[in-house]
């Protein structure tokens, strides 16, 4: 394979994390909290809160818990990384937009003591672009799992 699939594992993670990190940044420093913003009336706004939990805030208040969760993915990610290489390239996506995820919101865990949300479709839970990235790397993952199952 080539192009954009190739692209290095370390990349795809530092990439997600910028855009998590740069797009929280912008939210909170353009918008006050709870405030929410119409994109698509009724549809998707762009919606600042501060979640102190888990998905649908879940656990909320258990800092540390999501702090010593997130520094164990990133040791997971660092003892495995080597063997990534070795791997298909949905698996490395997936590892890799898990694992940027992971620290984006770490990085607020750490710093804020909650996470950043700020998309709102209205039928689900606020969330952010970490959110996705760990979304995503879970399905990649399920996906390379499944279809190398389907192989055997």
């Amino acid at each position: 394979m080539s192009g954009i699939l190739e692209l290095p594992t370390l990349m795809i993670c530092a990439l997600l994390v910028a855009a998590d990190q740069a797009a929280k940044l912008f939210i909170a420093s353009s918008m006050r909290l709870g405030e929410s913003i119409p994109v698509v009336a009724g549809i998707f706004h762009i919606t600042y809160i501060e979640n102190p939990g888990a998905a649908f805030g879940i656990f909320a208040n258990q800092r540390w818990v999501f702090i010593v969760a997130g520094v164990a993915v990133i040791a997971a990610a660092c003892a495995i990384y080597r063997r990534l290489e070795r791997e298909s390239a949905m698996v490395r996506w997936g590892a890799a937009l898990l694992l940027g995820g992971a620290v984006g919101n770490l990085i607020d865990r750490v710093r804020l003591g909650r996470v950043i949300d700020f998309l709102d479709f209205r039928v689900w839970p606020v969330f952010n672009i970490a959110d996705i990235g760990i979304c995503a790397g879970v399905a990649c993952l399920i996906y390379a799992l499944t279809r190398e199952k389907e192989k055997e």
